[in-house]
């Protein structure tokens, strides 16, 4: 039976990727950023073909516990443990964990880590969620060094404004990071995918690529990137429309003249975003039809009255391989973390090109 939805994944795509973020930073280490089950690309799929990674990291335990049932790459989680049994799991599974406020530290000293145990220290220096003010770090390594001398720290902290490649504020934080960290000799990661690109004061020891990974540029790339997911689907129906008729709930979408709507097997419970306003593109068959109408929970509406030959059955894409996921989003008003990441369960993720590095 043929499948009418579906995410095609290319993992070569991914692995040119990682070469890009290599090219930047080559003397880096790279944490491939794989939270949210990969961005919603599929983490089984994407984790193996990030193997030249150096390490990936994830939001939550039980995600780097997914990781661990099939690779022992070494796991960084964002935003490290919660308690007592989060912070046994990650000792038992050698998680690295990112420490960033005085709980976890009462933790680590009950129950003090072997020698050479990883962690990751996080400094505040203006994102304002998680992490340690800057005055605070000579205590926070003092407790962690008493409680096991022999750590691995990497010392991070997290842009708030990298994506604007001129506002003064990441300048700032950088200074304020490197004011914090002077003459400690430890290695650093500042640098996410934007402040990769548009700020190569944040490439340090280690650079923490996410959004890149995945072909999508939050500042413009000098490597061209390239998309790793193309949702597609396929035209189920073809219906002539007499100009004046209405197309969909609430008849929004009116014809103004003689056309063809395509009905495409794709809706919001998909992860097509409801918001997208008529107009919006659609390749079909590599010609561009436009949304006509407000999509519903398994269709959408394409006006492809002006497109030569479409045929049911036709393949329809509606991110991706020649239509970027980011114009999508922007007609849709919504970050393009939220499409990728939105795309839904019943999406059959399909994997193409080599798992293997």
């Amino acid at each position: 039976m043929a499948r009418k939805i579906e995410a095609t994944i290319d993992l070569d795509a991914l692995r040119h990727n990682l070469a890009c973020v290599r090219a930047l930073a080559p003397q880096s280490r790279v944490l491939a950023v794989v939270k949210a089950d990969a961005y919603g690309h599929g983490v089984r799929h994407v984790a193996p073909a990030l193997a030249d990674a150096d390490a990936l990291a994830v939001a939550h335990i039980d995600e780097a516990l997914e990781l661990r049932t099939f690779t022992r790459q070494s796991v960084v989680v964002l935003e490290g443990f919660l308690d007592m049994t989060e912070w046994r799991a990650c000792l038992a599974e050698q998680v690295t964990p990112v420490i960033h406020q005085a709980e976890q530290l009462h933790s680590i000293e009950q129950l003090p880590p072997p020698a050479g145990f990883g962690v990751w220290i996080k400094i505040d220096t203006g994102m304002r969620r998680l992490g340690f003010a800057p005055g605070e770090l000579p205590t926070v390594l003092a407790r962690l060094r008493a409680a096991q001398p022999a750590l691995d720290i990497v010392l991070m902290t997290h842009m708030a404004r990298a994506e604007d490649s001129r506002h003064p504020f990441t300048a700032t934080q950088i200074a304020r990071f490197d004011a914090a960290t002077a003459g400690l000799g430890l290695p650093a990661s500042v640098a996410n995918s934007a402040g990769l690109i548009g700020w190569p004061g944040t490439r340090r020891e280690w650079v923490r690529p996410g959004l890149m990974l995945y072909g999508v540029e939050p500042s413009h790339c000098p490597i061209p990137l390239r998309p790793v997911m193309t949702l597609r689907s396929r035209v189920i129906a073809l219906r002539a429309l007499a100009a004046g008729e209405e197309v969909g709930y609430g008849g929004r979408w009116r014809s103004t003249q003689d056309t063809v709507i395509a009905t495409v097997s794709a809706g919001y419970a998909d992860g097509y975003p409801a918001q997208v306003p008529d107009g919006t593109p659609v390749l079909i068959n590599g010609q561009q039809g436009r949304i006509a109408g407000r999509p519903s929970m398994d269709m959408i509406s394409v006006d492809v009255g002006g497109l030569n030959g479409v045929q049911v059955g036709d393949e329809a894409i509606l991110w991706g391989e020649s239509l970027p996921v980011e114009q999508v989003a922007e007609q849709a008003g919504l970050l393009v973390y939220q499409l990728l990441t939105g795309v839904s369960k019943r999406v059959t993720r399909v994997a193409t090109g080599s798992s293997g590095p």
